[in-house]
């Protein structure tokens, strides 16, 4: 494969994903390219559909063709209670579930001391903005049991203490070093469901 050609520009695109690495993505490429009609060119139609059709929420964050979302539109969700997560993926997982029923907020990460990542680099502002138009009475911080995470859960928690509003986490039932995305349906409606004061 030449390099800077379109196969090698394609391999590296793939490359860059989660998960995939240049082994991998030299595989899917070949597999694309071995079956351009029936997978190669619907693929690449959904993507361009998915790139034009999509929206950021300007509430919570969520991804959706709608701004603001369907959750966030859903009359029949409770809107006294705001479960906190990272990343888009891990209100995904809790949806899943269908064991929550309130509305959500994404801060788009957690605080890092080694990434540089401060309490400036979060969607802290829209919170306390939802939070000061009122009929929030409860905050689930809902974030991985990373040392990360923690630290982004204590933050909050001080940041948003004294006010009349309950502020929960989910249980210890999460491993630990573990990412929401990854956990299993059960295990994230234990824990939503188990869920603990700070």
């Amino acid at each position: 494969m030449k390099a800077n050609s379109p196969v090698d520009h394609l391999v590296r695109a793939l490359a860059a994903l989660p998960g995939l690495g240049p082994r991998s993505a030299r595989r899917i490429a070949l597999h694309l390219l071995t079956h351009k009609d029936e997978q190669m060119l619907p693929l690449a139609r959904a993507i361009e559909q998915v790139a034009d059709a999509i929206k950021v929420c300007s509430e919570c964050g969520n991804l959706d063709v709608l701004s603001p979302c369907a959750i966030c539109c859903d009359p029949s969700r409770d809107q006294s209670t705001l479960c906190i997560v990272a990343h888009v993926a891990d209100l995904w997982a809790i949806e899943r579930t269908h064991a929550f029923k309130g509305r959500y907020h994404i801060l788009g990460g957690v605080l890092s001391a080694l990434d540089g990542i401060g309490p400036h680099d979060l969607d802290i502002a829209g919170l306390q903005r939802r939070i000061e138009e009122g009929g929030i009475g409860e905050l689930i911080v809902a974030l991985g049991a990373t040392v990360d995470g923690q630290s982004t859960a204590h933050y909050i928690s001080d940041t948003f203490a004294g006010r009349e509003i309950k502020i929960t986490r989910l249980a210890h039932g999460l491993p630990v070093g573990g990412e929401l995305d990854y956990l299993d349906d059960g295990t994230i409606t234990t824990a939503l469901r188990a869920r603990a004061g700070f």
